[in-house]
């Protein structure tokens, strides 16, 4: 089993560093940092993070080749993995056509987008020119990096819809499909699978993490506050496919959404998560993260991500995780 730990780039720069050198020492396997729109550089985190821990992979949870080139997205991969010394993962997917909105871009063919910039970031890495005609992408031969990459940069697809969930079996090394509620692992399996038979391999052949929200805190209404911060602010942005399972739609939070991000009313927004909408994560002591990780271990999950708020104490979660957790399914 792989435990990793996903992190919003919401926090300040220098917390990123403390808290990826906790979770090398309490056993974490991965650390990721997200790179959302108008807020902190996870490029930025992630070479601060590599030169102040060893072990632990790193990673971006995720790049998306609308706001970032495809060909500047395998600049900085080849960069952060020569920086780490081999220990970086690129994390990359179309992102959130509400948030691309946000800068009048167009939310042409995602998928495509994605599996064009896979193959021609794939091939920058493997220090092969990247000429190619596709829908999207219109590369001359040219295209290829001027420093020698020292490996092919593992790629780990970030994914809610099916059609991208299948992408996952069918190209990736590596998924990163968020689990939200944690019980979704059963409904994406399958798409993955399409994806693998589609693609010759088994599941055996990529790290499918599965990605969670938790808020961990044996004080159960902070834990709550915690993760209803993140509910308000992301809710909206979920596809259909995982608020269903909830029995939730999209139409729950436009009200959420509005006092977010139109009115700057955060507190309010908070107020309006509903218990059922906290059932998006994870939320409470150690007790209430084992029930739910419990089901996960049974049906076969190999990787187990973490995934904020983390808790009101984001330092006493890493520890908790660590102590509780990682032990307990380590060698599963």
């Amino acid at each position: 089993m792989k435990f990793s730990l996903r992190f919003n780039n919401d926090l300040p720069a220098r917390d990123y560093v403390t808290y990826a050198q906790a979770a090398e020492a309490a056993g974490f396997d991965q650390f990721w940092v997200s790179n959302d729109l108008f807020l902190r550089s996870a490029p930025v985190i992630l070479a601060a993070i590599a030169t102040a821990t060893e072990r632990i992979e790193i990673g971006t949870c995720i790049l998306n080749p609308y706001t970032i080139h495809p060909a500047e997205i395998a600049m900085m991969a080849a960069t952060l993995d020569e920086l780490s010394k081999g220990r970086f993962n690129l994390g990359i997917s179309s992102g959130a056509e509400d948030f691309i909105g946000w800068l009048g871009l167009d939310f042409d063919l995602p998928r495509t987008r994605i599996v064009e910039s896979i193959h021609a970031i794939n091939k920058l890495t493997s220090n092969e020119k990247a000429a190619t005609r596709g829908r999207v992408l219109r590369w001359t031969e040219e295209a290829w990096l001027r420093f020698e990459a020292s490996r092919r940069v593992p790629i780990y697809l970030g994914a809610m819809s099916p059609k991208m969930l299948e992408e996952i079996g069918a190209i990736a090394d590596g998924g990163l499909p968020l689990l939200f509620p944690p019980e979704h692992y059963e409904n994406i399996l399958p798409h993955v699978e399409q994806g693998l038979e589609r693609g010759g391999r088994v599941l055996d052949e990529i790290d499918l993490a599965a990605c969670i929200w938790c808020s961990i805190s044996a004080d159960q209404e902070a834990a709550e506050a915690a993760l209803a911060d993140k509910i308000a602010y992301y809710g909206h942005a979920m596809s259909p496919l995982i608020l269903g399972q909830l029995g939730l739609t999209q139409q729950d939070f436009e009200p959420i959404r509005r006092a977010y991000h139109l009115e700057g009313d955060t507190e309010g927004a908070r107020r309006m998560v509903t218990p059922q909408m906290l059932r998006i994560g994870i939320v409470g002591g150690t007790d209430a993260l084992i029930e739910r990780l419990e089901g996960l271990a049974q049906l076969g999950v190999r990787h187990l991500s973490f995934g904020p708020p983390l808790g009101p104490d984001i330092m006493a979660a890493i520890e908790v995780i660590g102590r509780d957790v990682i032990p307990r399914y380590k060698q599963q």
